[in-house]
């Protein structure tokens, strides 16, 4: 009777291991993990902290081992990877400067360089950016740009100049109203030109002293020929006297 009830006793035993372990398969398949956990090898490890990765998982027996983030990588979140992520580079010949150096917990953050603008960004901060555009001689900045948008240019109204730095055309300058000559009109990236207004006064007296110079000058031409002829003239009476002689 003690013999039947020990055998009865040992298969029970035995059925019930064998439940357990059929009960621990089935439940490693359905394991769900809290959010500050992660799932490895049928166990529910915890994570690591913000900083560090994991060196080597958990098990039944041993706890999680972690290791903190080397430099030039960091890990912004707790975690079950085992390993860090590499900080980014903010690189120059993509428009770029540093604004936020790269830590243990966080990544680098890029801005644009000056006179650039960011034409694509995420949740980091600025990946390219592009030199502003400079405006065109005809053309007035209607907006400057900043970090986050391009400049914007406006064609010259007629009338009116730039070179392409101003913030507004300019009007040409009004010759006339300064009481002055037109020497060159004004173009959409150039001023109008210039300059002191020629006198009648100033030109009649300068075309009386140029008339008077040339009468003084053709009197004084006539009397040396006539001068220089009498003297010839002399010259040969002198000889033909002194022949007859």
């Amino acid at each position: 009777m003690a013999q039947d009830y020990m055998k009865q006793g040992g298969n029970m035993s035995s059925s019930l291991l064998f439940l357990i372990i059929i009960l621990k398969v089935f439940s490693g398949h359905s394991l769900t993990c809290g959010p500050a956990e992660y799932l490895t090898a049928g166990e529910c490890c915890p994570r690591c902290l913000a900083g560090y990765r994991v060196r080597r998982d958990c098990t039944e027996f041993t706890s999680i081992s972690c290791l903190p983030c080397t430099d030039e990588t960091y890990m912004n979140q707790s975690t079950g990877l085992k390993q860090c992520f590499t900080c980014g580079n903010c690189d120059a010949g993509s428009g770029l400067q540093i604004k936020t150096s790269c830590t243990s917990t966080s990544n680098t953050v890029c801005q644009p360089l000056e006179g650039f603008y960011c034409m694509d960004s995420t949740e980091d901060g600025c990946v390219k950016a592009l030199k502003h555009t400079s405006c065109q001689p005809g053309q007035y900045i209607r907006q400057k740009g900043t970090a986050l948008r391009d400049t914007e240019c406006t064609d010259c109204s007629d009338g009116t100049f730039s070179d392409g730095t101003f913030t507004s055309c300019q009007p040409h300058t009004q010759c006339e109203s300064l009481k002055l000559q037109l020497i060159k009109p004004g173009t959409d990236s150039t001023d109008a030109e210039c300059g002191e207004q020629s006198s009648n006064v100033t030109t009649t007296v300068i075309c009386v002293i140029v008339v008077l110079f040339s009468l003084i000058g053709i009197a004084g031409l006539v009397y040396f020929r006539k001068k220089k002829s009498g003297k010839i003239c002399c010259y040969f009476l002198y000889q033909t006297i002194q022949t007859l002689s």
